[in-house]
C-alpha cells in the first residue's frame, strides 16, 4: 500500500475563542497551540496511521519550523527524500481560529511551499509512477500540480485530487485525475449548485463528471459522502459522533480514502474507511493529535452507529 502524497507543509497556530472575528473584531481566546501541519502533512501522516507506507514530496524551510515538521515526519516514519529543505524562503505558517462548534477561518502564507517546482517531481519520478495512489492538494503551485498528476496518471496510477483551497481547476488538469474529492463548499465554488442534500451533491458531481473526470466524492461531513460517477451515484453515511474541531477532517479523510483504495477496497468500503477516520477526527482537539490510527477506524466501524 504505497501512498505518495505531494503538497504542502505550514507550521499551524492555532487559536479557539467563542466565535470566528470578522473584520475589526477583537476577540478573547480561551487557548492556543503549535503544530506541525499543512494539508499534505496532514494527509500524509493520515495515510501512514491508516496502514500506508508513505512517501512525502513537499519543500519546507530551512528553519526550526522545517526542522519540527521533518522530526514529526520521521516519527510517523514516512519517507522524507523528497522532503527539500528550502534556503530561498521560510516555512510556510497558517493561523487557524476554531470557533465553539468546531468551524474554524484560517490564513495561510505558503512561503517555501510556492517553490515546489516540476523539477523537484522529475526528481521524485521513481516514488511517484511505483505508488498505488498518487495523493494531490491546490497549496502549491497549479503547474507543479499539473505535472505531477500528468506524470502518474500517464504511468496509469490512480489520482486523487483534494481541491483545497478551492480554486479554479482547469480541465487539462481534471483529465489527469482519476479521482475529485471536494467538501461540498468547495463543490459548491467549482459548480455553482448549492449542495444541500445528496440529491444536490449527485447534480454538482455530474457537473464535475462533465468536464473530464471518471470519479467524484463529495465529502458531507457527519452526513457522510457522495460517490458520483457513470455508473450512477451512491451515498455512504457518516458517522454519529460528537464534533469538537473539523478543521483538518477533510484532510484525514484524504489520507485515510487512498489507502482504502490502495489496499483493494471497493469504493463504498473505501469511502466508508475515510468517513469513519475522519468522524473520529471531528470528535477530537488538536491537529497532529486528533488524526486516527488503523485500530481505531476499524473500531470504530465495527462499534459507532452511522448517520444514514
Amino acid at each position: 500500500m504505497k501512498i505518495t502524497v505531494i503538497g504542502s507543509t505550514n507550521t499551524e497556530m492555532i487559536f479557539t475563542a467563542p466565535v470566528i472575528p470578522a473584520a475589526g473584531d477583537t476577540i478573547l481566546g480561551s487557548s492556543f497551540s503549535i503544530s506541525p501541519g499543512g494539508r499534505g502533512l496532514i494527509q500524509a501522516i493520515a495515510a501512514a496511521r491508516s496502514g500506508g507506507k508513505v512517501v512525502f514530496i513537499a519543500r519546507t524551510g530551512d528553519d526550526i519550523f522545517g526542522e519540527q515538521v521533518m522530526k514529526v515526519l520521521q516519527e510517523e516514519e514516512i519517507d522524507t527524500t523528497f522532503l527539500i529543505r528550502d534556503c530561498a524562503l521560510a516555512s510556510g505558517i497558517s493561523s487557524v481560529v476554531i470557533n465553539a462548534h468546531g468551524e474554524s477561518g484560517i490564513t495561510v502564507t505558503p512561503g517555501a511551499n510556492s517553490n515546489l517546482s516540476e523539477n523537484d517531481i522529475t526528481q521524485a519520478k521513481d516514488s511517484i509512477i511505483s505508488a498505488d495512489v498518487v495523493l494531490l492538494q491546490l497549496d502549491i503551485p497549479k503547474e507543479t500540480v499539473r505535472f505531477a498528476a500528468s506524470t502518474a496518471r500517464s504511468s496509469g496510477v490512480r489520482v486523487i485530487l483534494n481541491p483545497s483551497p478551492a480554486l479554479p481547476v482547469s480541465d487539462e488538469l481534471l483529465k489527469s485525475i482519476s479521482i475529485l474529492t471536494p467538501d461540498a463548499s468547495q463543490a459548491e465554488i467549482l459548480t455553482g449548485i448549492t449542495i444541500t442534500d445528496e440529491r444536490s451533491a449527485e447534480l454538482a458531481g455530474r457537473i464535475l463528471l462533465e468536464r473530464g473526470l471518471d470519479r467524484v466524492i463529495i465529502t458531507l461531513r457527519s452526513k457522510g459522502a457522495m460517490v458520483i460517477d457513470n455508473g450512477g451515484a451512491e451515498h455512504v453515511p457518516g458517522f454519529r459522533m460528537s464534533s469538537l474541531d473539523a478543521s483538518v477532517v477533510n484532510d484525514v479523510f484524504n489520507g485515510t480514502l487512498a489507502v482504502g483504495l490502495a489496499e483493494g477496497k471497493n469504493f463504498y468500503e473505501a469511502v466508508l474507511f475515510a468517513n469513519a477516520a475522519a468522524a473520529i477526527s471531528a470528535s477530537r482537539s488538536g491537529t497532529l493529535s486528533s488524526i486516527p490510527s488503523r485500530h481505531e477506524i476499524l473500531d470504530a466501524l465495527k462499534t459507532k452507529h452511522r448517520s444514514y
